[in-house]
């Protein structure tokens, strides 16, 4: 097993999604081969510290700070939305990158962060995530059509109209009329294995409330259900707009707070600016 004595990191969340943050800013602290085991033993929820997911501030020779995340179950993510908010929030109070605007690297591509003050500390992050991609290929799914959008998903007893948008990691969001009567732990593990899904994707049911206010339930792959999902927010924002469930700003409500969104179209690919908060749980070391 892999010794984790002395090990200091931080504890954040944002809206719920928990994590551990631990600064390799200035050199490995996790050795790479004990990455996936150090990860699993921080998330356990009784026998760790628990977490949606553990984050490493590392090096970027490409942007202002670069970042790591990996999933409970010890895979590699590559990109947290509420993770990334956490990280901005992380690195900028400890002066590990002192803008107020900052540049991240991360496997779904650079990330850029806007931090909003209050009284010098900061209390609001809002994150560029890019552009998407419908593509079924790029998802990566199986299907017969270029874009898996309104579509049909054949799972247990059930067909979900489903849309799949990649925002860097891969989701399917499933709209339904009332999302607080849906057994998530049933469904949700069943798509997210589901053949069509070679990689596996990340499960979001979706109750429409008006044109820019929604609600949504998610089943994280790697993770299971959590409390809320920043990307998969994303992917709900982009895929309500395509499908005209909502306007261009939107207001979505998870289990653990809300996010704002303001969807934009650039070469002819939707993308969103994600608004929302960070908090610091408290500072630690393991004994």
């Amino acid at each position: 097993m892999v010794d984790l004595k002395g090990l200091k990191f931080s504890k954040m969340h944002g809206i719920g999604n928990d994590f551990p943050i631990i600064d390799e800013s200035s050199g490995e602290v996790i050795p790479e081969a004990d990455k996936a085991e150090a990860c699993r033993i921080l998330c356990h929820r009784h026998f760790g510290v628990g977490g949606d997911g553990v984050l490493f501030v590392v090096p970027s020779e490409v942007a202002d700070i670069g970042y790591r995340m990996f999933n409970p179950d010890g895979s590699e993510a590559e990109m947290c939305g509420n993770g990334i908010r956490c990280f901005g929030d992380f690195v900028y109070r400890n002066k590990i990158v002192e803008k107020e605007t900052m540049t991240v690297e991360t496997k779904s591509g650079i990330k850029t962060i806007e931090i909003t003050l209050e009284d010098g500390e900061p209390i609001l992050f809002k994150v560029n995530m890019g552009k998407s991609t419908f593509k079924s290929e790029e998802i990566p799914m199986i299907a017969d059509s270029e874009e898996f959008v309104d579509g049909e998903i054949e799972v247990i007893d059930t067909s979900f109209k489903a849309s799949c948008v990649n925002v860097g990691n891969p989701h399917v969001i499933l709209f339904v009329d009332d999302v607080d009567a849906i057994d998530i732990d049933k469904y949700g593990p069943a798509i997210e294995c589901h053949e069509i899904f070679p990689e596996k994707i990340n499960v979001h049911f979706v109750e429409v409330i008006s044109k820019n206010e929604g609600k949504m339930r998610t089943w994280e792959r790697g993770a299971g259900v959590t409390l809320a999902c920043g990307t998969g927010a994303t992917s709900t924002a982009l895929a309500g707009v395509k499908l005209a469930h909502f306007d261009k700003e939107i207001l979505l409500h998870l289990p653990g707070g809300d996010l704002e969104f303001e969807v934009y179209e650039e070469e002819g690919k939707l993308g969103a600016y994600m608004k929302g908060p960070a908090t610091l749980v408290f500072n630690a070391e393991i004994q």
